[in-house]
C-alpha cells in the first residue's frame, strides 16, 4: 500500500496542554501529519504498530513505563520509525541510556516549535538532531584517548555524529564528498567493532576515543 507523502508523526507525551500543543503545530505544517497521540507507552503499545508513523516523538518522564525504558519496545514495534526524545531532563546518563537505548535524536522541551518541525525533517534525513545545550553536553563527556586507533578525520567525523549531524550535513561543512564520508563511517565501525550510530557513540564514551 502507498505511503502517504506527508510525514506521519506521533506522539507519546503524559501533559495534554503540552501533547495537544505539539499535535496542533506539527498537525497544521505543510508536509506532515498527526498519526496518532498517547498520554503513556502501555496505552500507545497496543496499537502504535497499526499507526506506522515515519517519526515517534516521545517523552521520559510518562506514567508507568518510562519512555526511556519503553524503548527497546518501541523499536521492536516500529523497526522503521526515527524516534526522538522531547524532555525537559538534561541529565547525562539519560541522553547516553536513550540513544543507546534507540532513540536518533534528543530534543529539549524549550526547543522553539520550528526547530522541533525542522529536526522531525532531519532525522528523516539520517540525522540526529538534539538541542544545542544536549550536543554541548554530549562533547564536553568525551575526552580524547590519545591511544585511539581513529586518524585525525575520522575522530572528526564521529564528533560531528555525536552531536547529531547527517551524512550529507558533514559532508558539506568538511568540503569532502559524501560517499567519503561513508567510508569514514565504514572504517570507524570497523575499528570500533560496531553496527550502528548509537553503539558508535557509546564505544567512543566508554573509551574517550573523542
Amino acid at each position: 500500500m502507498k505511503r502517504d507523502l506527508d510525514i506521519r508523526v506521533t506522539i507519546i507525551e503524559d501533559d495534554e496542554t503540552i501533547r495537544e500543543g505539539y499535535a496542533f503545530l506539527i498537525g497544521n505544517t505543510p508536509g506532515y501529519k498527526i498519526a496518532s497521540v498517547y498520554a503513556s507507552c502501555e496505552d500507545a503499545f497496543k496499537k502504535i504498530a497499526a499507526d506506522d508513523p515515519d517519526v515517534l516523538l516521545l517523552d521520559v518522564e510518562l506514567p508507568g513505563i518510562s519512555g526511556i525504558e519503553a524503548l527497546p519496545k518501541l523499536k521492536r514495534l516500529l523497526p522503521n520509525t526515527h524516534i526522538l526524545i522531547l524532555t525537559v531532563y538534561e541529565q547525562e546518563l539519560l541522553i547516553f541510556r536513550a540513544l543507546g537505548n534507540g532513540a536518533e535524536g534528543y530534543l529539549t522541551k524549550n526547543t522553539p516549535p520550528e526547530k522541533i518541525v525542522s529536526a522531525i525533517h532531519e532525522v528523516m534525513e539520517g540525522g540526529g538532531p538534539m538541542s544545542a545545550n544536549i550536543a554541548r553536553l554530549v562533547i564536553s563527556s568525551f575526552k580524547r584517548n590519545e591511544s585511539s586507533p581513529l586518524t585525525r578525520r575520522e575522530t572528526e567525523i564521529l564528533e560531528q555524529i555525536a552531536t547529531g549531524k547527517s551524512r550529507k550535513r558533514i559532508a558539506e561543512e568538511l568540503y569532502i564528498d559524501l560517499e567519503t564520508v561513508k567510508s569514514h563511517i565504514k572504517n570507524i565501525y570497523n575499528k570500533l567493532n560496531v553496527h550502528s550510530k548509537a553503539d558508535a557513540i557509546k564505544a567512543a564514551k566508554d573509551n574517550k576515543f573523542i
